[in-house]
């Protein structure tokens, strides 16, 4: 898979809305959106030295990280990502997990991680599974935000609002969203993110308008780990 490009802005409510009903008529809603949007929660690893945390902060420009991701509550669809950075560009590979394999990532038994990582040793859960049994990465914090999709073929764009970005280090309570949340933005802020492969297409982008937002390099893994440890 080839890197994309990744800009990110923090935009305010005015922002959002505004850009939102511009593009909404020319994009196409992403697989997940419904009416509003959809619930997104993702469950970081990090290993013993919190690496991933640390590379984000020291500027790094190549850093990886996995996630387990759920969109709204469904235990349905659980999938696992592995994301790569190279500055402003990304790379994501993931796949389904059933929640068996989340239990057993997630457990101190070595028998049944073993056989995980022997079943799947050519794919990205055994990847994980590695990581978690060999180099002692453990799931470090849960991000939580509301996201609002719109998609669009040509240039394969993918735009996205996140509003309400929350983290929790209660781990344990991942599917039954049984945890604190604290949040990681001022009130009213919240973050745009635009992927893309070579070119954003013209017309997306004079829609955009992007002159009066920040753009930035904003982690919302990094941002709950620097929040709440």
């Amino acid at each position: 898979m080839d890197y994309r490009n990744e800009l990110k802005f923090e935009l305010s409510d005015y922002d959002l809305t505004r850009i939102k009903m511009r593009l909404t008529p020319l994009m196409y809603p992403d697989i997940h959106q419904g009416p509003e949007g959809y619930l997104v929660k993702s469950l970081y690893f990090d290993d013993l030295y919190d690496s991933c945390a640390s590379e984000k902060e020291n500027g790094i420009l190549r850093r990886e990280k996995y996630r387990i991701r759920q969109y709204g509550n469904s235990l349905n669809f659980i999938r696992l990502e592995k994301k790569i950075k190279r500055g402003n560009m990304s790379q994501k590979t993931s796949r389904l997990i059933t929640l068996r394999d989340y239990n057993t990532l997630l457990s101190d038994d070595a028998d049944a991680m073993y056989d995980l990582l022997f079943q799947n040793k050519n794919n990205l859960l055994g990847e994980l599974a590695y990581k978690i049994r060999y180099k002692k990465f453990s799931p470090k914090c849960i991000v939580q935000y509301e996201r609002f999709g719109l998609v669009e073929n040509n240039g394969n764009v993918r735009i996205t609002f996140d509003r309400n970005i929350t983290g929790s280090r209660q781990i344990t309570g991942f599917f039954d969203s049984d945890y604190f949340m604290i949040p990681l933005m001022p009130q009213g802020h919240h973050i745009l993110e635009i992927k893309y492969d070579e070119l954003l297409p013209q017309y997306i982008l004079q829609t955009l308008d992007l002159g009066n937002l920040r753009e930035q390099s904003y982690s919302k893994y990094y941002q709950t780990r620097a929040a709440i440890g």
